[in-house]
């Protein structure tokens, strides 16, 4: 088993290589439901700690919101991975990930879409400006 990184780079590399492992298992074409807790099961393979569906607090005017914003995961407490199992990713999805960057001030993030035929296609880094 793998010593968990604290450096966001070794932590975003461990998360493509487990995703490359749950899609050479199970292939495109399942819903996220599925891909998800394989990703974590891979990730804890990896001792890697992964927190699942976690809120992002919204300030807006120095008041705090509880918006229903809410990450896929948050691997280390230092990258979050928003998973998709769509047709095509959209810009929308880039933004949201970079917004969620933003509000929660981590710098690091992965878009990862399952359902690419090629893996290599449906992953997306993205990082915040700043």
């Amino acid at each position: 088993m793998a010593e968990p990184a604290s450096d966001p780079e070794a932590i975003a590399r461990q998360v493509v290589q487990a995703a490359y492992d749950v899609h050479a298992v199970l292939g495109p074409g399942l819903l996220v439901s599925v891909y998800e807790p394989c990703l974590i099961h891979e990730l804890g393979l990896r001792g890697l700690g992964v927190e699942r569906q976690v809120n992002v607090a919204v300030v807006y005017k120095d008041i705090r919101l509880d918006a229903g914003l809410i990450m896929d995961l948050l691997v280390e407490d230092r990258v979050i991975v928003e998973v998709k199992a769509v047709e095509k990713l959209l810009p929308a999805h880039q933004s949201r990930l970079l917004t969620c960057l933003k509000l929660s001030g981590r710098r690091l993030g992965l878009l990862i879409n399952f359902n690419a035929p090629l893996l290599k296609n449906g992953i997306h880094r993205l990082v915040r400006p700043g």
